[in-house]
């Protein structure tokens, strides 16, 4: 079993550090609220530190699920960052969802220290991350890869090296895009029931398990009918990812009109007061106008 610190204990990082310590490893955790970093090692019995330095010293492994990029360098770089504490042949794995530059940034500095660098952004929502069942896509070098793999499959369903550093990032950044235009897709279908009298449960019974069928539909009609929203992937969180999206569809030459428009119709739900409403709130938004 790894010496391993966990960095970030959002609603994902929490039950991920969780499985490390259930696998059997010896896990150490960092959040910059200490009662809640408190409350992890209670009911793991993890150990927790003050700063992601002292964390990180003597770790195998880090793994951090922070919130942007600035945060990502806050834990990283720095007197008390985790490259401070991490000892030459540590590997730093980042579960969070950030931009391709910034993950080649720090995967430089790292390995001027002798410091490896896995960029590893999930996909699977809370509930993925509660149960174990995540996707992670995967960017480095494939023998770093190859030694972090076997410790990530703590929570994971699917776990898949993509390529160099950032080709994670990049993965994640097609798999919000794609997520944006099916949600969209999605609440106009509902919402054109809805208009023309039809009974949206019923329609979803017939169409899901056809073409139409995908895990938006299944794990949301229900809810986006019922106007529930308190729950999933927040909006606020879902355009900081569409901005890295379209910020690097600038810098490849990448055409994303569908993605700008949603990212504007998630504009709209955070004016609606939204911005913590799960991202299926695009329906909401649809009701709204009538």
């Amino acid at each position: 079993m790894a010496k391993l610190a966990f960095l970030g204990l959002g609603v994902m990082g929490y039950p991920m550090a969780g499985h490390l310590a259930k696998a059997g490893h010896e896990v150490c955790v960092y959040n910059r609220t200490t009662a809640k970093a408190e409350a992890w090692a209670a009911e793991f019995g993890g150990g927790f530190a003050p700063t992601p330095r002292e964390a990180a010293e003597g770790a195998d492994m880090v793994m951090a699920c922070v919130g942007n990029d600035d945060d990502l360098r806050g834990v990283c770089l720095g007197a008390d960052g985790a490259f401070a504490g991490m000892g030459e042949g540590a590997i730093f794995v980042d579960h969070t969802t950030v931009s391709a530059k910034v993950t080649r940034e720090l995967h430089g500095i790292g390995a001027e220290a002798g410091i490896a660098f896995v960029d590893a952004p999930v996909s699977g929502g809370q509930a993925g991350a509660e149960n174990g069942q995540l996707v992670i896509m995967c960017g480095g070098e494939a023998d770093i890869y190859a030694r972090a793999e076997p410790v990530m499959n703590a929570y994971a369903k699917l776990c898949k090296r993509l390529g160099e550093s950032g080709a994670g990032q990049l993965c994640k950044m097609v798999n919000q895009i794609c997520i944006a235009g099916l949600v969209q897709g999605l609440s106009e279908g509902l919402h054109f029931a809805e208009k023309a009298g039809l009974d949206g449960r019923e329609v979803v019974e017939v169409i899901g398990g056809g073409a139409a069928g995908s895990w938006q539909m299944v794990n949301r009609f229900e809810t986006m009918i019922d106007d529930e929203f308190e729950h999933g992937f927040a909006v606020d969180w879902m355009r900081k990812d569409l901005g890295i999206c379209l910020d690097t569809a600038d810098e490849t030459g990448a055409s994303l009109p569908v993605t700008a428009l949603v990212d504007q119709f998630y504009k709209d739900v955070q004016k609606m007061g939204g911005g913590r409403w799960d991202t299926s709130s695009l329906f909401k938004r649809l009701r709204k106008m009538g």
